[in-house]
């Protein structure tokens, strides 16, 4: 598992309106797509500097090519990553503004102290 590598697709992800939509239509091919080509890219490097150690794990994968920001929250990632980009993917989706982080909050109410460790 590298919850670096999952915290680095969402907080990418996030950062691009244009990935956060695709993300959104289509999240397996998104999710396939930046392991493939971004994922081991070094930071601010030209595109033929990569690195290639890195990769999800079967359950990363899955549970990013499904949206399970429960399972990301379990598996590490960062809340704040977290929520922030699936606010973007689906705060449309409630009628009023904090719908979303009330269903955020709902789904992970049965989370008690400690929390997963989030350091990378």
């Amino acid at each position: 598992m590298s919850r670096y590598l999952v915290n680095k697709f969402l907080f990418t992800i996030d950062r691009d309106s244009e990935l956060t939509e695709r993300y959104h239509e289509d999240p397996r091919g998104t999710v396939a797509w930046w392991e493939e080509h971004e994922a081991n890219r070094i930071l601010g490097a030209r595109d033929d500097e990569r690195s290639t150690w890195l990769a999800f794990d079967d359950v990363e994968r899955e549970a990013l090519s499904t949206h399970d920001y429960v399972t990301l929250f379990h598996l590490g990632a960062h809340p704040f990553l977290t929520v922030t980009l699936f606010i973007a993917l689906f705060e449309h989706d409630f009628d009023e503004p904090l719908g979303f982080h009330r269903e955020y909050a709902r789904r992970l109410a049965h989370v008690t102290l400690p929390h997963p460790d989030i350091s990378t």
